[in-house]
């Protein structure tokens, strides 16, 4: 039985969708099976981890309007143990759609509940806002991240999030919780950075995820390779940023693997 997280934030530019991609592929690269949903109609997670959207013939959309099975839609990544489930422009139909459907905020949870058990990690990229689709991917999740990035106004809107995730809890997944907030885009030579890690520290406490997402050139640039940033340079701050990050989600939850004998020492180096 796989552990579902979604990352969400309403707005926009908070690295949303590059957290998913390399914590997706940190996971795999640490050899738990992880299956990447890209639930956003601009489909940034299909395209910055290889695939066109525009040839992309079976979707999470089909999986969710026409109940198609999700295994016609998966995808095989480059990166071994990492699927994609992914997304194409339809999808931003797909909530016009579903308003008339019975149990329409199961749809997504009904979806990978028929993948559940082939994956240990299932990420899903929501989209830059609290739609339909969004309250579908919190529905069907076990946890949710909460990146947020280190510059000013980076606690606007928050609130609002929040309480949505109160709402979801309340009425429609009693299990949810918060896996934690994910700083992003941190440079530690500018003193408003600090401040904003201060600050989200001092709110949010032990929500708080000791990882912090440095700003990081090899970062920014991967996607237009069509791969993640461990798949572009492995030794670079974002890489082990990540590495870092899906090391901390893994040992939250108590499923550290033991490593082969000889191997302890060159995984450990990562870090």
């Amino acid at each position: 039985m796989s552990k579902i997280i979604a990352l969400a934030n309403q707005k926009g530019g908070v690295g949303k969708t590059t957290s998913s991609i390399n914590l997706a592929a940190s996971l795999a690269v640490l050899e738990y099976r992880t299956l990447l949903v890209d639930a956003d109609p601009q489909a940034n997670s299909t395209s910055g981890i290889g695939f066109d959207p525009r040839t992309i013939k079976a979707s999470i959309y089909e999986c969710i309007i026409n109940d198609i099975d999700p295994r016609e839609a998966i995808q095989k990544t480059d990166t071994p143990f990492l699927d994609l489930l992914p997304a194409h422009i339809d999808l931003v139909g797909a909530e016009i759609e579903m308003i008339n459907l019975t149990d329409r905020e199961y749809k997504m949870k009904a979806v990978l509940n028929r993948v559940r058990d082939d994956y240990d990690f299932i990420i899903i990229d929501c989209s830059p806002s609290l739609g339909l689709i969004t309250i579908n991917a919190l529905t069907a999740s076990d946890s949710v991240i909460i990146p947020v990035q280190c510059e000013y106004f980076a606690l606007e809107g928050l609130g609002k999030l929040l309480n949505t995730i109160k709402i979801v809890q309340n009425r429609l997944n009693k299990e949810l919780e918060i896996e934690g907030i994910l700083l992003t885009m941190y440079d530690v030579r500018l003193r408003l950075s600090n401040q904003v890690v201060e600050e989200v520290k001092t709110h949010f406490q032990e929500l708080v995820f000791e990882t912090i997402i440095q700003r990081n050139t090899r970062l920014s640039e991967a996607p237009s390779f069509g791969v993640s940033v461990i798949m572009h340079d492995a030794n670079c701050k974002g890489a082990i940023n990540y590495l870092n990050l899906a090391r901390e989600i893994v040992r939250k939850n108590g499923l550290v693997k033991e490593l082969p004998a000889g191997q302890e020492a060159a995984g450990e180096a990562v870090v």
